[in-house]
């Protein structure tokens, strides 16, 4: 079942109108779960850095050891013909997506060579601008490089974001703010996260346990020129607790306050507001 709304995917060399059909029982993708993907935004007429969610998708394909067969340009010159199709005040989510076709030895390792590949459009709304979140946490933790393909955008990764996501709303929750193997906060269920707290920006640290996502660097990027201090450092629940604002940092919805983590209240705040501005006068200045 779709997420959204008016889809229209990419896939054998033409765009399809509707959710068409792209895996067969026998790929590799199908039954072994090697597939990546990246999401990308278009709103208000705009894809913001959409060339960089076209690199990663890339990247996350060869992280699985699977071969990207379309370079990062013309991914992106696909996926621009194919959102002609959608008017300027539409918002879409972009997917590209890989996967492998064929199993190479014992079946489990992929075949070289051997791709997938397609692009899925999806009318998504943008929340509106103050819709907030509240957080929980959960006993699942991220894993590591060693446990898991965490240097990658991939579908397999997200059975255990599930896990946390069913626990945090099981407890009255929207999302779950995740302790990395060593027990340090990493991100959300959903989206990287960070703290405000007496003017200053605060997220946890890359670490090699969750992927630092496109528009949280554009988030730190527009703050830092805006003159706000954005320390990235080991920060425990503790530091969320004693924080004055939460938000999180997603290309789903970019940027969404937290009103709520377990016992601790917050108010949509300033910098949270601060944070959204400047990204929507960076994405319409390009």
């Amino acid at each position: 079942m779709s997420t959204g709304t008016n889809i229209r995917t990419y896939f054998d060399g033409q765009w399809h109108d509707g959710d068409a059909m792209i895996m067969r029982a026998a790929d590799h993708g199908s039954w072994l779960g090697t597939t990546v993907f990246d999401g990308a935004r278009y709103f208000e007429g705009v894809a913001p850095d959409l060339a960089a969610h076209c690199r990663r998708v890339n990247a996350s394909a060869e992280a699985l050891m699977i071969d990207p067969t379309h370079t990062p340009e013309q991914m992106e010159q696909l996926i621009r013909d194919g959102l002609s199709a959608y008017g300027a005040d539409a918002a879409v989510y972009i997917r590209p997506m890989y996967w492998a076709l064929d199993g190479g030895d014992l079946g489990v390792l992929p075949k070289r060579g051997a791709t997938g590949f397609a692009i899925c459009l999806e009318q998504i709304p943008m929340m509106p601008r103050d819709t907030a979140t509240t957080l929980t946490t959960t006993r699942f933790r991220r894993p590591v490089l060693d446990d898991n393909v965490v240097n990658a955008k991939a579908g397999c990764l997200y059975p255990n974001n599930a896990r946390m996501l069913a626990e945090a709303r099981a407890k009255g929750f929207g999302n779950a703010l995740v302790a990395d193997a060593t027990g340090n906060v990493a991100e959300t269920a959903t989206a990287n996260v960070f703290a405000v707290r007496d003017g200053v920006v605060f997220t946890p640290i890359p670490n090699g346990t969750f992927l630092a996502g496109i528009t949280r660097a554009r988030h730190i990027a527009n703050l830092r020129a805006d003159g706000v201090e954005v320390r990235e450092c080991v920060m425990s629940f503790a530091d969320f607790h004693a924080a004055d604002e939460v938000f999180l940092s997603g290309n789903m919805m970019k940027v969404t306050p937290v009103s709520r983590f377990d016992d601790t209240q917050y108010q949509p705040g300033p910098m949270t507001r601060r944070t959204r501005d400047l990204y929507w006068d960076w994405a319409l200045s390009e």
